[in-house]
């Protein structure tokens, strides 16, 4: 397919406008016109990148693209390495950010629900989302199902009750958002990511805190995003997991 039709479809599937985002979403460096074969990851390191090569890849779809807010302008080092190889091989690379983790269906968070099988109960729109489960569990039954499901051992942080079933989550880097999954009544806040302070939140907000590992919450939603183009489209897709523990 055209290049400029991949783009406008996903910028619509994606609802990028309803964003307000740290990076541009959508095209980010451009390749070839024509557009066949797909690589989807979480982030467009050089591994990636290069795994993208081997496999002749006309694009590459990523949560974590390039030109973040704040970040050095001069296009030098580690950065100019990886453009010139998407630039001498003629590759498209796609980021969404935001978008990817709110999308309804082949979202982040949206597949991570599906994961654990919640009955999403969202009091309001936004990255944050709220579930319950389908029978009470205790709090490490609950932690060995989300360890198991993600294949990693997720960092607990103890603060609720030792039987749960309302669950709040967002993927990535979201454990400020603990304070907000309280005040929904959750027994267990799951994220990506851990600071300090989220060790006191969790104990006087009295809620269970998931670290489940930022790259490891947003593996589902861009996989989920090649194969739904390769159904429509009848791309040829390839997920290439680029391992990370954190």
């Amino acid at each position: 397919m055209k290049r400029s039709d991949l783009v406008n479809y996903l910028n619509d599937f994606l609802n990028v406008d309803q964003y307000k985002d740290y990076a541009p979403n959508g095209l980010q460096v451009e390749g070839v016109e024509k557009v066949y074969t797909i690589v989807t990851g979480v982030t467009a390191c050089q591994a990636l990148i290069d795994e993208a090569i081997k496999v002749k890849a006309d694009a590459i779809l990523v949560h974590h693209g390039y030109f973040w807010k704040n970040e050095p302008l001069p296009i030098v080092g580690v950065k100019q390495k990886r453009i010139k190889s998407l630039l001498v091989n003629d590759i498209n690379l796609l980021g969404y950010h935001l978008p990817l983790d709110g999308h309804a269906e082949v979202g982040n968070n949206a597949q991570l629900g599906m994961l654990w099988q919640l009955e999403d109960i969202t009091p309001e729109p936004g990255l944050l989302r709220l579930g319950r489960l389908q029978e009470v569990m205790t709090i490490s039954a609950f932690k060995q199902l989300v360890s198991d499901s993600l294949g990693r051992e997720v960092l607990h942080l103890p603060g609720g009750r030792e039987l749960v079933q309302t669950i709040a989550w967002c993927s990535g880097g979201a454990q400020h958002y603990i304070t907000e999954a309280a005040v929904w009544g959750a027994d267990v806040y799951i994220s990506g990511e851990v600071s300090e302070q989220t060790t006191h939140l969790a104990k006087e907000l009295s809620v269970h805190y998931f670290s489940a590992g930022h790259h490891a919450t947003e593996c589902l939603g861009i996989q989920r995003l090649g194969e739904h183009l390769s159904e429509r489209f009848k791309l040829m897709h390839y997920h290439i997991d680029i391992a990370n523990p954190v």
